[in-house]
């Protein structure tokens, strides 16, 4: 189907852009992948841009005179015959011989241009029709967005969206996707660091039931059979010389003393280094004040729970946090959580794995002091050097500009959905690779659940639609006014049930 003919500009025909009249006005859509025939083979553009246009109302001097006259130019002139639609496109490459290429050549004014074939879409955007991971269909075209998983994971990815875009909506299309992965098809682990408890419904769906672990925060522990000093300063400001050497001293001979008895927990060092009267206070004091701090999260015992047993191929394990308030007691946890996770995946001893963090400016914050970041320097080590290890970070933000740089930089795939924060916008622009201008301005009008990726899974920026779920919505997707009416019907019910029991 024709839509339309290349023209003339003073701007091209060139080797990254043409124009062309639209043939109909509704063929053509903002965004619609179109090819033309050159001598280098097809070209692949994308539509930038739609302009209307007419010869006679191009002066606005001649369009007002006639107006002031109380004389409409519709009435003198035909106008309507005048009008046309240009599209403005932007090339991406050549398809040729089963090659991608960067264009050589312009397309000649006068030629022909038609919707892209879809084989040739699927290939020029890497997408994996057999075996990839199903998270919606192209925006103007009506293909499936199936997204190879080496590509999307391996190198890292990054969901950034403002609140109520849809940004767990998609993730949970994703966790659906992983889980539904076959042993053929290859299955990875999927770790979530989950805040706010917005995943936990998974565990209740009939569909996802048995894939699916749900760790409350309030239950984890940490031991510190294997800690050393610097273990420990994970989570407070750096200690000493002197510190480290008394710190190290003290939990060696707990080893020594508990090798028979059994394990040691945080109150067993506490009072090894209180009753340590070789100990200058000037060392022991700033030891024991930091422990003490530790100690009130109530994080440290004697053993380490939750076990990495459950970290299996297609399984989804979910570190809710939602009952925690305290923000550093979640970074002391993500920070276990990632630690143990990557030391496992490089000894061999977990499958290859996904973690997930969610509200990830939080666990690892840019330009913030050491104490106020404690799973900063975990995540960004993994970001670093997790491929290697097929460790694989999804980082999940709504202020990106909040995140630290050298953990996003790393993720070689962003999926952006609607973000209007000019801030957030700008430091998208500047940190995602391949975006234009145009495709920047396009994410503030994103419609919920709409969404662009950009990077190593597709071949260039993609604008998509999420699929609807497969699990059931959790409860917190209810408007404002059913839980306002569901609250009223429960308090009604409590009122009515106190009466009867007095």
């Amino acid at each position: 189907m024709k839509l339309g003919t290349v023209i003339s500009t003073m701007d091209g025909p060139s080797t990254t852009s043409f124009d062309f009249v639209v043939t109909k006005k509704d063929n053509v859509l903002k965004g619609q992948f179109v090819s033309v025939q050159t001598r280098e083979g097809t070209i692949i553009a994308r539509v930038d841009e739609i302009i209307k246009t007419n010869r006679y109302l191009e002066r606005p001097d001649a369009v007002g005179e006639y107006e002031k006259e109380g004389v409409s130019m519709t009435d003198i002139f035909p106008t309507k015959r005048w009008e046309f639609l240009v599209a403005r496109t932007e090339i991406l490459g050549v398809s040729s011989e089963d090659m991608i290429n960067r264009s050589k050549y312009p397309p000649s004014p006068g030629a022909e241009v038609t919707p892209a074939e879809e084989d040739v879409v699927i290939k020029f955007l890497s997408l994996d029709l057999e075996n990839g991971l199903d998270i919606g269909t192209l925006e103007y075209q009506d293909i499936p967005a199936k997204i190879n998983l080496t590509r999307l994971f391996q190198k890292h990815v990054a969901i950034l969206a403002m609140s109520g875009a849809g940004k767990s909506y998609l993730t949970t299309v994703l966790f659906e996707e992983l889980m539904d992965r076959t042993d053929k098809d290859g299955q990875v682990a999927i770790v979530v660091l989950d805040p706010h408890g917005e995943y936990s419904s998974l565990a209740d769906d009939r569909k996802y039931l048995k894939k699916v672990k749900v760790i409350k925060g309030k239950d984890i522990q940490i031991s510190i059979q294997n800690f050393t000093a610097g273990s420990f300063e994970r989570f407070f400001e750096s200690l000493s010389p002197a510190q480290s050497l008394a710190l190290d001293k003290t939990l060696n001979n707990l080893r020594k003393e508990f090798k028979d008895s059994g394990k040691f927990d945080l109150e067993d060092l506490i009072k090894a280094l209180k009753a340590d009267s070789a100990l200058r206070s000037n060392v022991k004091d700033p030891i024991l004040g930091r422990l003490s701090g530790l100690k009130n999260m109530r994080l440290f015992g004697k053993f380490d729970y939750p076990t990495l047993n459950d970290v299996k191929p297609g399984n989804l394990v979910i570190v809710d946090m939602s009952a925690l308030m305290n923000q550093r007691k979640r970074q002391v946890i993500a920070a276990s959580v990632a630690e143990n996770l990557f030391s496992e995946r490089q000894k061999g001893n977990i499958p290859p794995f996904v973690l997930v963090v969610e509200e990830a400016h939080n666990f690892a914050p840019e330009k913030v002091k050491k104490t106020g970041a404690i799973s900063k320097s975990i995540i960004e080590k993994i970001a670093r050097e997790g491929r290697k290890f097929y460790a694989s970070l999804c980082l999940v933000s709504q202020r990106p500009v909040y995140l630290s740089t050298t953990a996003l930089s790393q993720c070689n795939t962003h999926i952006i959905m609607r973000v209007t924060n000019p801030s957030d916008l700008d430091h998208i622009g500047r940190t995602s690779e391949g975006l234009t201008r145009d495709v920047v301005n396009s994410i503030a009008s994103l419609r919920t659940g709409e969404a662009v990726i950009v990077g190593e899974a597709v071949g260039y920026p993609t604008f998509i639609k999420v699929r609807k779920r497969k699990s059931d919505e959790p409860a917190h997707s209810r408007t404002l006014e059913q839980a306002a009416v569901e609250y009223s019907e429960k308090k009604e019910q409590y009122d009515k049930d106190l009466d009867a029991f007095l």
